[in-house]
């Protein structure tokens, strides 16, 4: 297969990209074995929705920007008849490069944050293993909770999935892969993160796959839309072998963290802030 996706495209995409917060053009996801097993939500007291992967019993790892809003921060997953379990976090510890305050676009850092929960998760629940680059062409399998449908938002809080093709780099203030719905290619409406997806994982081959490539960031409208659109064209994923070191050694230091911390900042982080702590 011969993928073409034309600088204009990209140009459109910058446009109008968005937090990616859903799957539009995806399907419910129903393999007791597949995307439940790995994806949660992402929550805050605050209204923010986001997605996440677990990579350890008590590990999630999400979008940076999803925090930014403050409040206490919990984690939803799925059981293995789809009824949703509230998880507590603790701790917060978003990549020390990411800037708040700037748009996921925009944002010179890597939008990755890492989250302990108060207790492991349920045995069903199976951690991802970090893999290893992306390449131009391959198809991966993204899942998330919100929106199936941009300007509905009764339509969140389901899990949802779709395959993707990677169409290569995308740099702004940084560098991020970009994947497209497999017929549509960024040019028409098609399949792709929509507002719920931010933090979501992006997995090698199918939703079965164990192996985690990359984490949902932001998402812009197709290029050829009668209507302006921030889903269902464009996906920009944060590849998760760029940061493979910091992840493992952020996890190291949130699991070094007693889970009774008594000083808890509620405030998202500043400059200068490295971690923080969520009731």
């Amino acid at each position: 297969m011969t993928l073409r996706v034309l600088p204009l495209a990209f140009a459109a995409m910058a446009a109008l990209a968005s937090p990616a917060f859903a799957v539009v053009g995806g399907t419910a996801s129903r393999d007791v074995s597949g995307a439940r097993a790995s994806t949660l939500r992402v929550e805050t007291s605050r209204g923010e929705l986001c997605s996440g992967a677990a990579i350890g019993p008590e590990l999630v790892l999400t979008a940076a920007h999803c925090l930014m809003g403050g409040g206490a921060v919990s984690v939803v997953s799925l059981d293995p008849r789809f009824r949703a379990r509230r998880h507590a976090v603790v701790a917060v510890l978003p990549h020390p490069s990411f800037v708040p305050g700037t748009t996921p676009r925009t944002q010179p850092g890597a939008d990755l944050a890492v989250l302990r929960l108060s207790a492991p998760l349920p045995r069903d629940i199976e951690p991802l293993t970090l893999g290893g680059g992306m390449w131009q062409g391959e198809t991966v399998t993204m899942a998330g909770f919100g929106l199936a449908i941009e300007d509905n938002k009764g339509t969140a809080r389901r899990l949802r999935e779709t395959r993707l093709v990677n169409a290569g780099n995308y740099t702004t203030a940084n560098t991020v892969k970009v994947a497209v719905d497999t017929e549509a290619k960024g040019e028409t409406p098609g399949a792709g993160a929509c507002r719920g997806d931010s933090g979501g994982p992006v997995l090698r081959g199918r939703a079965s796959s164990r192996d985690l490539v990359g984490i949902v960031s932001w998402s812009s409208g197709p290029l050829n839309a009668r209507v302006r659109r921030i889903c269902g064209g464009f996906t920009a994923i944060t590849p998760v072998s760029d940061h493979r070191a910091w992840i493992s050694e952020a996890s190291t230091r949130l699991l070094s963290f007693g889970a009774d911390a008594r000083e808890v900042e509620r405030e998202p982080p500043r400059a200068g802030y490295s971690w923080w702590f969520s009731r």
